[in-house]
């Protein structure tokens, strides 16, 4: 997109936070409850957790992710050194298509996760907001000079999720196709009707919550007036972070620094799919080594979905049982507004990863019963090609 600023991130310094994202009036002015997330003021929620979860599930949720770090990656030989960066296969990646990738260290360690989408002549990233300014730094160690890296700072990001998120947005915008016409993980170039003249805007077919649903970049200065568009349309509310946590762990998606960090790698995490099939057969990307050792020989722990017993949740840090003895640890947890009843993700040993494994998760000092469930917990809902 042509007039997104793009400003050449030569020496990156973090800033001090929390800090303010464009629409935080915005969200002051309509109840949103801020909290200190990622560096930054953001609302945890307007209504209420329970009642904005249930909303996206049945309508269209706004959210706010302009905190996140977008990036636009060019210059000569691009697509070699993000290869060379990334355990991703960009030679089918199609202009406007989106692929999720990972930033691995040497060990293959995961530094974060995040979405690649081929853009022009070269990639848009959307990496995490608390990694963001880490991983700027460590692309600019290991890309070569050639290539350009744009941190895209005047850019917002909202993202509209749920069932009616696409009946409520296509009126709003116009493009070379259809709004409608988008399918999961593809993105293209749209126009808003802005009161002082168009704004430009990159939507994707794609969000965090296991919903069909569209992430939407457009400049900082016009960030409020679109969010008035949207927010306006009788299918959409205002969802926080409260609800967006709920919703991704139902979804069984992993959240960067909880359900995987350095610690671990892409096999164990269950992100093996991040790993394109030309790669694993090729290597050429950090950590490569161990990575396919654990595709091959299987990894000694495994990332697990837990369906518990009983009203109580367990949070991260509650330990993982079979019997008395210790076999893992909570990721995340929490209780399923869908589901009615407290669901988990947490790392086990391999051993005991298999559905139906029946364990124990101690909370203060109390079991939990506890079953291994397969995940998502609630099925996904993208608007895949070629779907009813």
């Amino acid at each position: 997109m042509n007039d997104i600023p793009a400003n050449d991130f030569e020496d990156p310094e973090v800033p001090s936070g929390p800090l303010e994202l464009p629409l935080d009036a915005w969200h002051r002015a309509r109840g949103g409850r801020m909290v200190d997330f990622a560096g930054y003021a953001m609302p945890v929620q307007y209504e209420g957790i329970i009642a904005e979860h249930v909303w996206t599930r049945t309508s269209a949720g706004l959210f706010d992710v302009s905190h996140m770090g977008q990036l636009y990656i060019s210059g000569e030989g691009v697509e070699a050194a993000l290869e060379a960066a990334l355990p991703i296969d960009l030679s089918t990646l199609p202009l406007g298509g989106v692929r999720y990738s990972l930033l691995l260290d040497e060990t293959g360690g995961i530094l974060d996760d995040l979405m690649v989408t081929r853009w022009g002549t070269g990639f848009y990233l959307v990496v995490n907001g608390a990694t963001k300014w880490d991983d700027i730094a460590h692309l600019r160690e290991i890309l070569p000079d050639a290539v350009t890296i744009n941190h895209l700072d005047d850019s917002a990001l909202l993202a509209l999720q749920g069932p009616k998120a696409a009946e409520a947005l296509a009126p709003l915008v116009r493009g070379e196709q259809a709004l409608e016409d988008l399918s999961f993980m593809r993105g293209a170039a749209f126009t808003f009707a802005g009161k002082l003249g168009d704004v430009d805007a990159w939507i994707s077919r794609s969000g965090y919550t296991g919903e069909d649903g569209f992430e939407i970049s457009i400049p900082a200065g016009k960030a409020a007036e679109i969010a008035d568009q949207i927010a306006a349309q009788p299918q959409v509310r205002l969802v926080g972070l409260g609800a967006r946590d709920s919703l991704r762990l139902e979804a069984g998606l992993p959240l960067y620094g909880h359900d995987m960090t350095a610690d671990n790698e892409p096999v164990e995490a269950g992100l093996a799919f991040g790993i394109n099939k030309r790669r694993r057969a090729e290597g050429g990307f950090p950590g490569a080594e161990r990575v396919i050792e654990a595709l091959m020989e299987g990894p000694a722990r495994r990332r697990i979905g837990l369906s518990i017993e009983g009203r109580m949740a367990a949070r991260e840090g509650a330990v993982v049982l079979l019997g008395d003895n210790p076999v893992g640890t909570v990721t995340s947890g929490g209780f399923s507004p869908s589901l009615e009843r407290p669901i988990a993700m947490a790392y086990v040993e391999s051993a005991h990863a298999a559905p139906g494994t029946s364990l124990f998760i101690d909370v203060r000092g109390r079991k939990l019963s506890a079953t291994v469930v397969p995940m998502p917990f609630v099925p996904h809902r993208y608007h895949r090609k070629g779907a009813a």
